[in-house]
């Protein structure tokens, strides 16, 4: 019997358009002979089931349920491609533990662990199996002593959101009198703001997911911004001012430690579902620097996961057929 997936898309945040060409991805690409698909979008519009039709139905809060025909129709999965909150930040993940809905997602803590990158960083760091830069955090309304920073962590440096993703309000600073407008950005964006050490390297990625009783690591990605950018910011990452070599270009050894501590860090973070570890090797000192976790990384064509998958041979379609084996048995899946 055909299960019903629950495709949740949209969310609260700059990148709700993004998580929505993901889920127009996912949408296309799943399997109709072993699922039934729904798309349903939470943004601050609301919850709703959006039909084939372009209308609008709704979404029962208590139990997550939709009208399809008259009758109610509840999900056996939710297939969460929300980047951002509430679908990368433990909200949602939270909601569906209480109404018993499994999820292809990493859990509750491990999603509001790795959604912060002032809590998460040092966290990985206390695992002692990769380098992370040095970074302090500043919260909105705290008094900012710009010298004590620039003394600390060097110049140039960055500023990011401690939350969210797709590099949204991230500022590399080259002198003093851009740290103090670049803090004041990110907190447009979020109440907590990440000051980070500048490390100078080469920018990787690697996908990992468990399924199908096998952790599986996904070859390297090296992403090489163009065009004037300095590093692999938002217009970098979604208007073609990068490329994305995969697999990367580098030495064996480099590629196999990268793919090592990739799979280390998803047990040592409790990681579910497919999730993707951005690093920076250090080519001079010969050291890996963890970047941040993406717990519910990109979907669309040209995103990086799918394209590392590909590289082995695994379909798109069979890639997500992975994602929700991880949850539900491949033999429930028919």
């Amino acid at each position: 019997m055909k299960k019903n997936i629950a495709l949740v898309m949209g969310g609260y945040s700059d990148e709700c358009v993004i998580s929505l060409a993901s889920g127009k991805q996912v949408y296309s690409a799943l399997d109709r002979t072993k699922y039934n698909v729904y798309q349903i979008v939470i943004d601050n519009t609301g919850w709703y089931h959006l039909r084939e039709d372009g209308s609008h139905g709704v979404v029962d809060k208590n139990d997550f349920s939709i009208q399809v025909d008259g009758q109610c129709l509840r999900f056996d999965l939710a297939f969460i491609i929300i980047h951002g909150t509430p679908g990368e930040n433990g909200m949602l993940q939270g909601y569906f533990d209480m109404i018993g809905l499994p999820y292809t997602t990493c859990g509750f803590y491990s999603s509001a662990l790795t959604f912060n990158k002032g809590y998460c960083n040092p966290v990985v760091k206390s695992f002692g199996v990769v380098s992370v830069a040095a970074s302090e955090v500043v919260h909105a309304g705290e008094k900012v002593d710009a010298d004590a920073l620039i003394e600390r962590l060097g110049l140039p440096l960055f500023v990011k959101p401690a939350s969210g993703g797709s590099s949204v309000a991230t500022t590399k600073v080259k002198n003093r009198e851009q740290l103090l407008p670049a803090i004041q950005w990110a907190l447009e964006k979020d109440c907590a703001v990440m000051v980070e050490q500048f490390i100078q390297g080469r920018e990787f990625d690697c996908g990992v997911i468990r399924s199908r009783g096998k952790l599986h690591v996904f070859p390297i990605t090296e992403l090489i911004p163009k065009g004037g950018h300095e590093f692999f910011d938002y217009e970098a990452k979604y208007n073609g001012f990068a490329d994305e070599v995969t697999p990367a270009q580098v030495e064996p050894s480099v590629s196999e430690h990268i793919q090592k501590v990739s799979a280390q860090l998803y047990d040592l973070l409790d990681c579910r579902g497919m999730v993707r570890f951005d690093f920076i090797y250090n080519t001079d000192r010969g050291e890996l620097f963890f970047l941040e976790v993406n717990s519910i990384p990109g979907q669309s064509a040209e995103s990086i996961v799918p394209k590392q998958a590909r590289t082995v041979g695994i379909s798109t379609t069979e890639l997500y057929d992975m994602i929700i084996e991880s949850v539900l048995p491949a033999e429930a899946s028919f």
